[in-house]
């Protein structure tokens, strides 16, 4: 039996869109509206078949929704609640899916009149955006991160974790600061790392590229704009990460410069010992 009459998902992309189909596929509610304000995007939405009716008008999109996710950029997601807050019905659990949370989950904390909100992350995603490649088994043995606090609403707390586990994912529950504090080093800097080495490579020594650097500089295709909010969003953080990893840095070039191999090749290896334990 379906668990929601209505789940409305704002924003369609490629997140959105994943967990449209993902919800479609195994009966999670009986219908999936999607709000957005693209019409070609909210079609391909359609057309793919991640949900069943779409709106560009938000107020509309969630008068009726049991449950709302929002999938936007991390600057929009406190305004995005507030909107729907204010015509949504009492009780309407509303969840996100944003790269940072301690100042969403601060700002939504407070002032909520209808909405019950859950902080949320799922470390998932692809390299390719938008829904003509949202995936239903995107969320399968990935990780998703919840942000309540002692003023989320526990039970909607345990809803939304239901409903990721219901989705093939592994639910993790974490103080906000904690997970801007650990994203900054698994998703953050990465991110960060990868944009230096493609930007530091010179434009004539592309056609010399290979694995290595594509592997590297995969994820520097990513969105400029949403990762300068995702950075400013978790400065502080992201700062202390950096910290460590020019220290890193300076300690493999020094190595370097006073040739002493013994000591670069324990730096190298400690990096590789650290790769090595995650197992994939």
């Amino acid at each position: 039996m379906p668990q929601w009459n209505q789940a409305t998902i704002v924003g369609v992309g490629l997140i959105g869109g994943s967990i449209g189909l993902a919800m479609r596929a195994r009966g999670l509610a009986k219908k999936i509206v999607g709000v957005g304000r693209s019409q070609e995007s909210l079609a391909d939405a359609l057309k793919v078949g991640a949900i069943d009716q779409a709106a560009t008008d938000i107020d509309a999109g969630v008068e009726n929704a049991e449950l709302v996710i929002i999938c936007a950029p991390v600057d929009k997601i406190v305004h995005l609640v507030q909107q729907v807050d204010r015509h949504c019905q009492p009780g309407t659990i509303v969840t996100d899916a944003g790269s940072t949370k301690g100042e969403i989950v601060a700002a939504l904390n407070k002032g909520l009149k209808n909405a019950r909100f859950v902080g949320g992350h799922p470390l998932a995603g692809g390299a390719k955006a938008g829904p003509k490649h949202a995936d239903a088994g995107l969320f399968v043995d990935r990780t998703v991160v919840l942000t309540p606090t002692a003023k989320t609403d526990q039970a909607a707390a345990e809803t939304i974790e239901d409903l990721w586990t219901a989705l093939g994912a592994t639910v993790v529950w974490m103080e906000p600061k904690e997970h801007d504090e650990a994203l900054a080093f698994t998703s953050h800097l990465p991110h960060w790392a990868a944009a230096a080495v493609a930007a530091t490579t010179p434009e004539k020594w592309l056609p010399l590229t290979a694995t290595g650097w594509y592997d590297t500089t995969r994820i520097a295709g990513g969105d400029a704009a949403l990762w300068r909010q995702i950075f400013t969003s978790n400065r502080g953080h992201v700062l202390k990460a950096l910290d460590k990893f020019e220290k890193v840095l300076a300690a493999l070039r020094e190595s370097l410069e006073s040739e002493n191999d013994a000591k670069l090749e324990k730096l190298l290896n400690d990096g590789k010992n650290r790769r090595d334990a995650v197992g994939n």
